[in-house]
């Protein structure tokens, strides 16, 4: 006995059927009913959003017998045909597995006979993306000049990676992120029609998860009714998800805020011992501070928090700053368990660091006020010496100049004794030329000089960890005009990887942590320059002894 899947079995029938796709649904209505239907249509939006369902349905709407004014009407024979996957003219082909350029070479040989049964042949190409560029080019023209009875419809998730030449021969169509409200309707219509009780939490928690897929929610409804049965609450459904309701999430939270190290220590390792999954534990951490930033900006009515959480929430948010809390959402949200899912060692070093961090700052911002608070003692000004002829010529001053207070930075002392001991801390004065750097006006000097950090900041980024790698060795800062920085390439292959939007937007990302500005980044070619072969140093016998005795050659004439 088999069943059809709540995806397939709930898929729309209608344009008035399809989801959170009104401005879609509605063009394409009135193109119907006008009868204006394009020869090309290119879909695009992620995944589970109604793209392939919208181009059967209007496959079935040009092709419907009825003659009302509602198509399709799901009655007549084609209608019934497409719907039971049995019509010969509605051709479905997946671009993944079908990209090369002989697959498009035989659609285009096929293309030209006419429909069998019904008004026109709708070819539905799936993630069209995936073809290659031979396989776009023979499509061309095909695409631009089809048949008078053919109609393409293209669906893809990934826009940019679709030919200018493709999309300038479609009508395109953007469908949406669908809301977790939208989510949520349908989700609760699919329980009532299928005898499921389920609480309304519960169905708020599945359309959460589900970031807009709504065949994702639907997927997920089904393999929760399979595990717990017909009737299930938000327990269940966090269960499922890998969230955790553990009361010490929330006090731990508590002492994340309140700097507590040794207390959050001890909270982390009691939920390691109970045997509970730390990333499980991890991520019910990162979600209620999430609500916390939520609560503390006011948009706590986007966070769908219980009442009863709210005023214990709105307590701990009206005690931290916003930038204590989006720190700690930081810290907590790149723990890495890959390593050993079962280490404590990063939950720790998170909770550690996130203090750490915030008592350098304010070391930092409190320190000059500090310092202005603090007496200081002055030392005099010693004039200058003076020749016995000018002595006689000079007036007397009016204030002695041993009793004027010396305000300049340079003149004034501490108190302490020991006046050659340092005393800003390291790692003070390490944030503060942090500080300084991001405050620093920009040049292409100053780029130039601080390369060799960004490109060490930038490993481990990219998907295969290997910005650096593109970065080092393969390119220099040319030029900086703006708020745009040229880099001129070696090579064009790194060229064309750093060209790429998703390496371009990490790299534009790490030079504004870096430089602390934004930055849009120019990649050009450029030849590589040889360096200049060093001139001989002349031989001395008191610079050999030098070198020998561990000095360093820092400049010669």
């Amino acid at each position: 006995m088999t069943s059809q899947v709540f995806y397939r079995k709930w898929r729309p029938q209608t344009l008035a059927e399809v989801v959170g796709q009104e401005p879609v649904t509605t063009t394409l209505t009135n193109a119907l009913t006008m009868e204006r239907v394009a020869h090309a249509y290119l879909f695009c939006g992620p995944r589970g959003t109604g793209k392939t369902s919208t181009g059967r349905i209007l496959a079935k709407a040009v092709n419907c017998l009825s003659d009302g004014p509602d198509k399709p009407c799901n009655a007549c024979v084609m209608c019934q045909a497409i719907n039971e996957g049995r019509a010969l003219d509605l051709v479905e082909i997946d671009g993944a597995s079908n990209r090369g350029i002989d697959e498009i070479r035989d659609l285009r040989e096929k293309i030209n006979f006419a429909p069998a049964q019904a008004r026109f042949k709708i070819y539905i190409i799936d993630e069209v993306h995936m073809l290659t560029e031979p396989a776009f080019n023979a499509l061309l023209k095909t695409l631009e000049e089809p048949p008078p009875h053919a109609i393409f419809v293209l669906a893809t998730t990934e826009i940019h990676k679709i030919p200018l030449t493709i999309l300038s021969r479609c009508q395109r169509f953007d469908f949406r992120r669908l809301s977790k409200a939208d989510i949520g309707k349908k989700l609760k219509e699919i329980c009532d029609q299928e005898g499921i009780e389920a609480e309304p939490q519960a169905l708020t928690l599945i359309a959460r998860a589900a970031t807009g897929s709504l065949r994702d929610a639907e997927n997920l409804l089904e393999q929760i009714i399979l595990h717990y049965g017909s009737n299930f609450g938000p327990d269940q459904v966090n269960d499922k998800l890998g969230l955790s309701n553990d009361a010490r999430i929330h006090e731990l939270v508590e002492h994340i805020l309140s700097k507590d190290i040794g207390t959050g220590l001890r909270v982390i390792n009691s939920v390691s011992a109970d045997g509970i999954d730390l990333r499980q534990f991890n991520r019910g951490l990162v979600d209620y501070l999430r609500r916390l930033l939520l609560i503390k900006s006011g948009a706590d009515e986007t966070s769908d928090i219980s009442p009863e959480m709210v005023s214990e929430m709105k307590r701990l948010a009206a005690d931290v700053s916003m930038a204590d809390l989006s720190r700690a959402i930081k810290l907590f949200a790149q723990v890495d368990f890959r390593m050993d899912p079962q280490s404590t060692l990063p939950l720790e070093l998170a909770l550690v660091d996130c203090s750490l961090r915030d008592n350098a700052v304010t070391k930092v911002d409190i320190h000059p006020r500090e310092e202005a608070v603090k007496p200081r003692k002055t030392l005099t000004r010693q004039p200058p010496p003076v020749k016995a002829e000018q002595a006689e010529t000079m007036p007397e001053p009016d204030v002695p100049v041993a009793e004027t207070p010396v305000q300049d930075e340079a003149f004034s002392v501490p108190e302490s004794p020991a006046a050659e001991t340092p005393i800003a801390d390291e790692s003070i004065m390490a944030d503060v030329a942090d500080v300084a750097m991001a405050h620093e006006p920009h040049s292409i000097e100053h780029v130039r000089q601080h390369w060799g950090e960004f490109v060490n900041a930038c490993r481990g980024m990219g998907s295969s960890g290997n910005l650096d790698a593109l970065l080092r060795s393969s390119c220099e800062a040319v030029a900086l005009e703006g708020d745009t920085l040229t880099l001129g390439f070696y090579w064009d292959f790194q060229r064309a990887k750093i060209e790429d939007r998703k390496y371009r937007h990490l790299v534009e990302k790490k030079l504004k942590d870096v430089f602390g500005a934004p930055l849009q980044v120019r990649c050009i070619l450029t030849p590589k320059k040889d360096k200049p072969a060093s001139k001989p140093q002349a031989s001395h016998p008191l610079v050999d002894e030098a070198v020998k005795l561990g000095g360093r050659i820092i400049e010669e004439d």
